[in-house]
């Protein structure tokens, strides 16, 4: 077992200003409907680094059902073609939306390019007309996860420490 500290933020209103442009030629963002196999690779790539292991540990068949839900959404960043980064939303539709996955694959990280994605998916995801969205970080994500939820709009509402089986 092991102890985490986990921050809960929220965002109650959408980006203001323009959208972010493109740090990179050939960076872009869009909605996909990924396979499960191209799912679990890429969730691997970006996760790995920060121990993610949550839908590894699912059976195939609930993700399957769950990357094929409409409330789902998962925006990629590419560049040049190649899957850079996603961002998972679950609950679409709804009051809340979480933001369940943010992150880059190593290799395109310090590029300014988690940011562009952060604010293209939140704009896509607000385009819903939510209350709110939310999500929940920890010691394990990157170090500089809770500074760039803070600059796209989010708040703290609420930590605590809670445990995990490592």
């Amino acid at each position: 077992m092991v102890d985490l500290l986990v921050t809960y933020m929220e965002m109650l209103a959408p980006p203001q200003g323009a959208p972010r442009t493109s740090p990179l030629a050939g960076a872009v963002v869009a909605r996909e409907a990924l396979d499960l196999a191209g799912y679990l690779d890429l969730y691997r790539a970006v996760g790995g680094p920060v121990q993610w292991d949550q839908r590894l540990g699912m059976a195939e068949a609930e993700l399957a059902t769950l990357l094929a839900d409409e409330a789902t959404h998962i925006h990629v960043l590419r560049v040049d073609g190649e899957a850079a980064g996603f961002c998972e939303f679950n609950d679409v539709g709804q009051a809340a939306i979480e933001l369940v996955h943010f992150g880059l694959v190593p290799a395109f990280q310090g590029k300014r390019l988690g940011p562009f994605l952060l604010d293209r998916a939140l704009r896509a995801a607000w385009s819903h007309r939510p209350e709110r969205l939310w999500l929940h970080t920890d010691t394990y994500d990157h170090p500089t996860a809770q500074p760039v939820y803070g600059r796209a709009g989010f708040r703290a509402y609420a930590q605590r420490m809670e445990t995990f089986s490592d």
